[in-house]
């Protein structure tokens, strides 16, 4: 006898053998004991949760004749009478699945329709399962609008979908609508034990545990997985066999990986990653572990009790959620998204991993790392100006104002103050872009012409800037209102411009340019001239 797949070999042949669809079973089977039997049923869900074996059970249920013959619709289908048993083995003349994909036109679905008038030929109900129903062209919709609301008493339509927000509002509005939920971990887990008892196999519940995960939510695939898995580990299902068959890595890796970012060691990090090259790990699923380690670490921050001893590495969450701040664990958690959804796009999975680590290096938040920013992060982030040079390179004197006491050496001016502050982001920006209206003694007063610079944490950010930069509390104060005297943002501005006109000046001074525009009538495109940074 061939093999037959664990998917289709252990296909639930009833609605109490169906896992993770309680809410569906529970309405279905209530309906089914009180005869009051729809027309037409939607079943919604992404794939492997059930929706065509959700159809055969109903199909069963609705005709099932009992071991005697005599039996009549019911909530639990005997599986032995000749009825069922054609159900299950796809060759009862009755119940005819179509698949919408490649059968998706008018004319198709007209011929359907036809067939669909005569009375069924030894069965109660003819029934029609209509699988990624989705796809049917508009006019094939329009032509089963009549017949999907007012069928021949004897014909019931099952539709199943992927993608129900593709469907004509007319065709939800005829259908009975059940959505099928994805699996949950643990339960395609549980189900695995169950069917490798049956088969005689022996498992690690932490294997079982990583295969559930690796489902994502689909049954099928589970099953797929724990074929491949049975084939891969010879018939003892280990967790290291799982691991290498899903080129996963274990948390103690990836915690490394993220501990070597957190202290901002470039080196140590790519250490980690070619260890992890020469182990041929799968880059693009360590990004999406390395996400779910964050994400259980902010849960940490968040809800400690939600980090369970049953969570993997534990403790080396806790302690993670410890040393790293809330705000760069979002950081980082974004840069790794990014990164997987890039990855393809990069030379190399290796080089693609390798600079979202570099990646979180550089975007690491100044204060936390404790150290002189970046120069690129020195720099006044003016948003329509990404190439603007730092006010510290070509500083120039501030208007008078009130001078603070000499016990804050400050020398009032602002804008050289600014470039020297440890800020990155709004912060740095809403710094460059204020004007400095008073210091006095530890009270700085700014006017800034952007209220949302001056709201959230902002304002908070820069006061705690200023304490570390001399040593000792501050006070600032901003009003919101058009600037009048330096900004760093301004200065960098004029400074740009300047440079550009000089750069300009260079090229229509250039010997060859100005004969080509004296003999051929040429002219030059001021916006492709950039100056030498």
């Amino acid at each position: 006898m061939s093999y037959q797949v664990l998917a289709r070999k252990w296909r639930p042949r009833d609605f109490a053998s169906l896992v993770g669809q309680d809410h569906v079973v529970r309405a279905l089977t209530h309906a089914l004991e009180q005869k009051r039997i729809h027309h037409a049923y939607l079943f919604t869900g992404t794939r492997g949760v059930g929706k065509t074996t959700l159809s055969r059970i109903l199909a069963k249920a609705l005709n099932c004749v009992g071991p005697d013959g005599a039996g009549g619709i019911t909530a639990t289908p005997c599986n032995r009478c000749p009825v069922c048993e054609a159900i299950d083995a796809g060759r009862f003349v009755d119940y005819i699945e179509m698949d919408a994909a490649s059968n998706r036109g008018v004319d198709e679905m007209t011929t359907l329709l036809e067939r669909a008038v005569y009375a069924p030929s030894n069965a109660r109900f003819k029934v029609y399962m209509i699988d990624e129903v989705h796809m049917l062209t508009t006019h094939a919709f329009n032509a089963m609008l009549k017949t999907l609301e007012e069928p021949p008493d004897y014909v019931k339509f099952i539709l199943a979908t992927t993608d129900p927000q593709k469907l004509p509002a007319t065709v939800l509005s005829r259908c009975l609508q059940f959505n099928l939920k994805q699996m949950a971990p643990a339960a395609v887990a549980s189900l695995m034990a169950e069917i490798l008892a049956k088969e005689g196999i022996s498992a690690e519940p932490a294997a079982l545990k990583m295969l559930g995960h690796a489902a994502r939510g689909s049954m099928r695939d589970g099953l797929s997985l724990l074929d491949q898995a049975i084939a891969y580990s010879a018939g003892n299902v280990t967790l290291e066999a799982v691991r290498n068959m899903l080129g996963a890595i274990d948390t103690t890796t990836l915690v490394r990986v993220l501990d070597a970012v957190a202290a901002r060691d470039a080196k140590q990090a790519l250490a980690v990653a070619d260890e992890m090259a020469a182990r041929s790990f799968s880059f693009a699923q360590a990004l999406r572990d390395l996400a779910g380690l964050l994400h259980r670490i902010a849960l940490a921050q968040q809800v400690p009790e939600a980090i369970g001893d049953d969570v993997e590495n534990a403790a080396d969450v806790l302690r993670c959620a410890q040393s790293i701040a809330p705000d760069e664990v979002q950081l980082l958690y974004q840069i790794a998204l990014h990164g997987r959804n890039d990855l393809h796009l990069a030379p190399d999975e290796y080089a693609g991993f390798t600079m979202t680590l570099l990646r979180m290096i550089a975007f690491a938040p100044a204060q936390a790392a404790g150290d002189a920013p970046a120069p690129a992060r020195a720099a006044p982030l003016v948003a329509s100006k990404p190439r603007t040079a730092a006010p510290a390179a070509a500083p120039v004197a501030a208007a008078p104002v009130q001078a603070a006491p000499a016990s804050l050496a400050f020398d009032g001016n602002w804008p050289a103050l600014v470039a020297r502050l440890k800020v990155a982001g709004m912060v740095r920006e809403l710094a460059a872009r204020s004007e400095l209206i008073a210091a006095d003694g530890d009270h700085f007063r700014l006017r800034v012409p952007i209220k949302t610079l001056a709201e959230g944490s902002n304002l908070e950010k820069l006061k705690a800037a200023l304490a570390q930069h001399f040593g000792r509390p501050v006070r600032v104060s901003i009003d919101v209102g058009a600037t009048a005297g330096p900004t760093a943002a301004g200065i960098a501005e004029q400074a740009r411009a300047e440079k550009q006109k000089r750069a300009e000046e260079a090229i229509y001074a250039d010997p060859f340019v100005k004969e080509v525009i004296e003999n051929f009538g040429a002219t030059v495109d001021p916006a492709s001239i950039k100056p030498n940074e």
